[in-house]
């Protein structure tokens, strides 16, 4: 009896560290998507690229295909964080990360001496040990996805450690209403979902507190000179970048009045040196020794120029202070 030839069907391999990529933007639906660029992981633990796309209508760009819940764990382990802390020193020497934190701290001084503040995404704690000097009588609590913050605690940084998001199921919950202040310094790039992010940081908030967040901008424009090796795109790790634009009509329709929205004083002047040592990383061992000198005159550059830099396009940052609704 004739048989029909079986049609073979032609399937996608399946990859545990990412999710089905989606055809719409998660902001706001449009599937008017276009994709910026294909970037590898910088410390090669994994092979192959991840695809940035961007959503032509409201500015929103996007991992896709998305990591997974496991694809997420697999970049905060232990080994994984202990090597990009090294690359970033690279890039950001302690005392220029300690300056700027003390420098944020110094503007948001200018807000009502709060009782408790909760710094989300806070990693070893740095900022809340820089703003203790402005904020002396003020509790700190630090919350982050990595054993950092339990380091942070045993060293007396924050007097509370808090592992997770506050999306983690019980999170918000437990800390209802708990703080004056909630901080979230540019960890809403690595959020699963950043609009749930806002709103469990608004359940923590008590009415009338202030939630400061600040992130990189995505139409910066040295995010379009230098492509790939702009380092705020942050390859595996940040899911999303979302326009100032965008999280601030967010956070107004969630009932929160924006009382700043400072791109001067959030840009981080490291575009230039990030850049190469990021392209040094992918190179011949000949090349990287050749980028050292190189790079030191690019970081020159990128401080130099900052003054001027953060009142243009070129700013890569954007930090809001809202508060919330007393009702």
């Amino acid at each position: 009896m004739p048989t029909t030839p079986l049609t073979p069907q032609i399937t996608t391999p399946f990859d545990p560290f990412l999710e089905p990529r989606r055809a719409d933007c998660p902001w706001c639906g449009s599937r008017r998507l276009r994709t910026r660029l294909h970037a590898p992981d910088p410390l090669r633990h994994r092979a192959g690229t991840f695809a940035v796309d961007a959503c032509r209508d409201c500015g929103h760009v996007f991992q896709n295909p998305r990591l997974t819940a496991e694809g997420l764990a697999f970049f905060h382990r232990d080994f994984y964080e202990r090597q990009l802390e090294e690359f970033t020193d690279r890039v950001r020497t302690a005392r220029a990360v300690r300056r700027r934190h003390r420098a944020a701290a110094r503007r948001l001084s200018a807000l009502r001496e709060p009782e408790s503040w909760l710094d989300v995404g806070t990693g070893h704690a740095r900022f809340p040990e820089a703003a203790k000097e402005f904020f002396p009588y003020t509790s700190f609590d630090g919350l982050d996805p990595t054993a950092r913050v339990e380091q942070a605690l045993l060293e007396g940084r924050v007097e509370e450690a808090h592992r997770g998001y506050l999306t983690t199921p019980g999170t918000a919950a437990r800390l209802r209403a708990r703080y004056d202040v909630v901080s979230m310094f540019h960890h809403l790039a690595h959020a699963p979902d950043p609009r749930a992010e806002l709103r469990a940081a608004l359940t923590v908030l008590r009415p009338g507190g202030h939630l400061v967040v600040e992130v990189p901008d995505p139409r910066c424009a040295f995010a379009r000179l230098l492509g790939r090796w702009w380092l705020p795109y942050g390859q595996p790790r940040h899911l999303h970048l979302v326009p100032p634009a965008n999280l601030r009509a967010e956070l107004e329709r969630l009932g929160c009045t924006v009382l700043v929205t400072d791109r001067a004083d959030a840009h981080v002047p490291c575009d230039l040196s990030a850049a190469l040592t990021l392209a040094a990383l992918h190179a011949h061992p000949v090349f990287r020794l050749a980028a050292a000198p190189v790079t030191a005159l690019a970081s020159a550059a990128d401080h130099a120029l900052a003054p001027l830099l953060r009142h243009t396009p070129f700013s890569n940052a954007c930090r809001i202070v809202a508060r919330k609704a007393v009702r």
